[in-house]
This record gives structure tokens, sequence and C-alpha cells, in this order.
């Protein structure tokens, strides 16, 4: 997809982001350059179905020093990854995990794990083992809608829906347990209204935002934004709860301009200006502790 990478960069970069590189397919990264002008740009290897070549993009990636921390290597700040992807076979989504392994692993670069990625990582999986239980997640935050949850669990949505925290305190546990460290800790933003944003331990519901949010490409709004916070130094747990609450007051702010009905992905962008100039935006956010 073309339009989801390029609301990412857009909304990064009104969220504090000095530079945003879109690292694409190489068919459609004209076109996504277009639609986010700011942004620098990758063309990337694709395969024939026109999605993201894992094993040579690795390598031209390599090249260009961004998996290589050592020496001339220019490593980026944070990685934001999922929009626009698409789905594959099982193959595929091994290789695709390991191309975004490359960057967490290698470098040690924090993560933001969005969308189809999400959805990959159940294809990657073996059928013993969930495949996203088993992995170390160095300072990676995931932000799943209740689907891409429950598709990681084997569960229905309704079932997430009937238990969000419970379900999404549960998977920043399971994810974290392989390495016990504070950089290894993941955070889960399970969206939706009042979404969840928990590390396992402590669970903040966000009181922004409206109904009129629903609509495709709001999620990638909160994936930039929260890459963009991580970027500036932010841990990933305050840059997720801070990017969750801006989200919603964003949206409360364009629904102010335009209504609900009408509101779309692109009016979030527009309104995070005058977001981000509000004073105390966390304040609406409300934090329990819960036990493991």
């Amino acid at each position: 997809m073309i339009g989801a990478p390029a609301i990412v960069a857009l909304s990064a970069l009104r969220s504090g982001a000095g530079l945003v590189t879109l690292a694409v397919p190489e068919t459609i990264q004209p076109f996504a350059v277009t639609l986010c002008p700011c942004a620098t740009s990758i063309p990337l290897p694709e395969t024939s179905t026109g999605q993201i070549d894992p094993l040579p993009a690795r390598q031209l990636l390599k090249h260009q020093g961004l998996l290589d921390a050592e020496g001339d290597g220019n490593p980026p700040d944070v990685l934001i990854i999922g929009p626009g992807v698409g789905l594959g076979s099982t193959e595929y989504a091994k290789q695709f995990w390991e191309l975004i392994n490359s960057f967490r692993n290698g470098p040690l670069v924090p993560a933001v794990i969005d969308a189809d990625a999400l959805n990959l990582i159940r294809r990657s999986s073996s059928e013993s083992r969930a495949g996203w239980d088993n992995q170390y997640h160095f300072r990676t935050v995931i932000t799943p809608h209740p689907g891409e949850l429950a598709r990681m669990h084997g569960v229905t949505t309704r079932e997430i829906q009937a238990d969000r925290e419970g379900y999404a305190a549960r998977t920043a546990r399971e994810m974290s347990s392989q390495r016990q460290e504070a950089d290894y800790t993941v955070v889960v933003v399970l969206k939706g209204a009042n979404t969840v944003v928990t590390d396992g331990s402590s669970i903040y519901t966000n009181r922004t935002g409206n109904p009129g949010m629903a609509t495709g490409g709001s999620g990638d709004v909160l994936a930039g934004m929260i890459g963009a916070l991580i970027g500036q130094g932010m841990s990933t747990l305050d840059a997720a709860i801070a990017g969750a609450n801006l989200h919603g007051l964003a949206g409360d702010i364009a629904a102010k301009k335009v209504g609900q009905v009408s509101l779309i992905a692109t009016d979030i962008i527009d309104a995070l200006p005058q977001t981000f100039m509000k004073k105390n935006p966390a304040s609406r956010s409300k934090r329990r502790t819960v036990k493991k």
C-alpha cells in the first residue's frame, strides 16, 4: 500500500522527528514520496507481487550502513514497521521477521511494530509456539487493533474485547519473558475506544479521542507519533502513553473542525501542531498498577 507508509511519515514529521526515511518497494517509492515530500526515501527490492523482498532488502540496507552500529554505520534512531506491508506465505513471514530483527538484534534499534507486521508474526510461528513470545524484543512497542491481537493469540476479536486489559498485559509479559531486562520490556498499545497501554505491570487507559477516529489510516498516524517520540529520547512506555493521549486529543481537535462523520486520518495529522502546543496532555490518562 502507498498511503499507509506516507501517513506514518507525515505524522512522525509533525510529531517532532527531524528526519524520516521511507523504505518501501521500489515500484511505489516515487508515489509514496509524492504524498510525503518532506521525507527522504530508500527504494527496496521487491517480490513479484510488489512486496518488500526481505533477503535482498537486508543486503541493501546493510550496504548503506543502516544495520551496522560499528565504524561508519548509521542505523536509525527508531524503526516503524508494518503499515501497508501486506501478507505472505509462512516462509515470507519468517524472512520478513528476520529483516525486522536484523535492526533490533544487531544495532539495537527501538521498534514500533504495527499492522501487517503483527499479522506476519502469527504466520512465522510454528504450530507448537506462538512465535512472537520466544524472541528478544529490544525496546519494542506493538500497536495492534483487537483483530490483530486476536490473531496473535488464536482467539476471537470478541474475546479480546471482553478482556482488553487482561489480554494486553498478558501479551506484554509473554513478549518480555525471554529476557528480564528493562530494555527488553515490551509495551502493548491495544487500540480502540479507551486505548489500553501497558508494559505488563502498569496499565494506562487513554481518555481522549472520539468515534470519528475509527477511520482508515488513524492507526498509522498513531504509529508515526509513537515512533517520533521514541526517536526524541522518550522511553517506550512514556512514548506510547503520550502518543495515545496526543493522538486522541488531535482527533478531538480535528472533530471540532470537520465533525466526527467527515473525520479522516489526514485531519488528525493537520491537528497535530495545535495539539503539541497544548500543555500537560497526559493529564487525561488513567493509570493503574496490576499484579503479574
